[in-house]
C-alpha cells in the first residue's frame, strides 16, 4: 500500500538523491514545507520564509517500512544540529519529519524516541503533521542526477547503499 512521508534534512538535493536509491520508494519530489504560506519560491525560502527544504517520499510500505526509511533518514542527518546540516545554515535547513497519515504518527514518534534514548540527548528534529507543502522549481528536481558534480552536504558513499 502506498504511503507518504516528508523529510527535511538540510539541502533537498542530497536528500532526494539519497532516498531515490531505495527499493520501495515510488516517487520523490523536492519542495518546501511547514512555512505557513501557500506557494513560495526558492528565493523566498532563502530569505527566511519559514519553510524547510523538504522531500516528499511516496513509498510502498510492503517493500520498505516507515521504520526502514527512518533508519536511513537518521543515517543521513545530524539529528542534534539546529537549523544546520553540513555547511548549510538557516531555518530552511532544519530537520523535520512531517506526515499526513495519522497511522504513521505513533510509529514515527516511537522511532524518534528510541533515537533520543540511543543518543542520550534531545533531538533537533521536528515531528509534526504536514501543514503545507509546495513543489520546488523544476531545476531543483533530481538536481544531482542532472548535475552529478553539484554541491551536496551528504558524502557520496551514502548514494551507493543500494545500486540503482
Amino acid at each position: 500500500m502506498q504511503k507518504t512521508v516528508y523529510f527535511a534534512g538540510g539541502c533537498f538535493w542530497g536528500v532526494q538523491r539519497f532516498f531515490d536509491q531505495f527499493t520501495g520508494v515510488i516517487k520523490t519530489e523536492a519542495g518546501y514545507a511547514n512555512g505557513g504560506a501557500g506557494e513560495v519560491t526558492y528565493e523566498q525560502v532563502c530569505a527566511s520564509s519559514g519553510h524547510a527544504e523538504t522531500v516528499k517520499i511516496d513509498f510502498d510500505d510492503e517493500k520498505i517500512s516507515i521504520e526502514k526509511l527512518l533508519g536511513y533518514y537518521f543515517m543521513a542527518i545530524d539529528p542534534l544540529s539546529v537549523n544546520k546540516q553540513g555547511g548549510d545554515e538557516g531555518i530552511q535547513y532544519r530537520t523535520g519529519i512531517y506526515y499526513t497519515d495519522a497511522e504513521l504518527e505513533p510509529r514515527i514518534k516511537r522511532y524518534c524516541e528510541l533515537e533520543r534514548i540511543r543518543l542520550g540527548a534531545p533531538l533537533a528534529v521536528e515531528v509534526l503533521p504536514l501543514s503545507d507543502f509546495c513543489i520546488a522549481e523544476e531545476y531543483h528536481q533530481k538536481y544531482l542526477d542532472k548535475n552529478p558534480s553539484g554541491y551536496c552536504h551528504l558524502p557520496k558513499a551514502l548514494f551507493e547503499l543500494e545500486p540503482r
